[in-house]
């Protein structure tokens, strides 16, 4: 079950500590229960929104929700942190995916899985504007989930000017771009930057990148979509390097 409605069923989660993935509460509902929730949610690191109330009826999937509803976590959020320690002598240089406002559960399960086909530590969301780790986006992962992780962070631009203090060149897909996603070297350590659906990146997340880098594509459609564009810039990130593990093989 992705949600759980109504003041009691999400209070006996939460003090039960299952992982929640966020709590939205419907703007203007007002009481100590509310409250008590907001409190005891924010104690255990679970992210709160407050939306319009139609909002919230979507969301729930009904109106008879009391003014919240809680999102199930299929897998817990990693640390961004440990996705930034060290690699060890002789691995891959690091390779992260961020997330700039997949809110479709089915891309955000596909990029996770080709970010671990792909050799990728982790994926990073922000905490709003994102897709949550829900069993839909379990199962759209098809298993690997519960293998890669992911971080989900307070302010995306914060963390990504963490990764270049940490060594990580930035590289964001942006269909304007003059430069091409096989003209830039993957063979360092790496965040690759994708934007939401429709939306493209955000201007604070689009000017820390490094590079901006396009695909080619032929006919009328210039933007994949973001799961498949994904799979194209990881899948050249695995071409590059294997080509380097291939001439090192060869010199020895």
């Amino acid at each position: 079950m992705d949600r759980l409605t109504g003041i009691h069923a999400v209070r006996e989660a939460l003090e039960a500590s299952r992982p929640l993935d966020s709590l939205v509460v419907a703007k203007g509902t007002h009481g100590n229960r509310i409250e008590e929730l907001v409190r005891l949610a924010r104690k255990l690191d679970v992210p709160v929104r407050f939306e319009e109330r139609t909002q919230v009826d979507r969301a729930a999937g009904t109106r008879e929700h009391q003014g919240v509803v809680a999102f199930v976590s299929s897998s817990p959020t990693a640390s961004f942190y440990d996705l930034l320690k060290p690699r060890t002598a002789g691995s891959a240089p690091g390779l992260l995916v961020l997330l700039d406002g997949v809110e479709d559960p089915q891309n955000l399960g596909a990029i996770v899985r080709t970010s671990l086909a792909a050799g990728a530590q982790g994926v990073v969301i922000p905490e709003r504007r994102a897709a949550g780790l829900t069993e839909t986006v379990a199962r759209a992962s098809a298993g690997a989930l519960a293998h890669l992780p992911v971080a989900r962070v307070t302010n995306l631009s914060r963390a990504m000017e963490e990764m270049k203090e940490a060594g990580y060149w930035l590289v964001g897909l942006d269909e304007r771009a003059e430069k091409i996603h096989t003209e830039v070297d993957f063979k360092i350590p790496v965040g690759i930057v994708l934007g939401g659906e429709g939306k493209g990146l955000h201007t604070l997340v689009r000017e820390r990148c490094d590079f901006l880098v396009s695909i080619p594509t032929a006919g009328p459609v210039r933007a994949l979509n973001v799961s498949v564009a994904a799979g194209v810039v990881l899948f050249e990130v695995v071409r590059q390097r294997g080509q380097t593990r291939n001439a090192t093989t060869d010199e020895h």
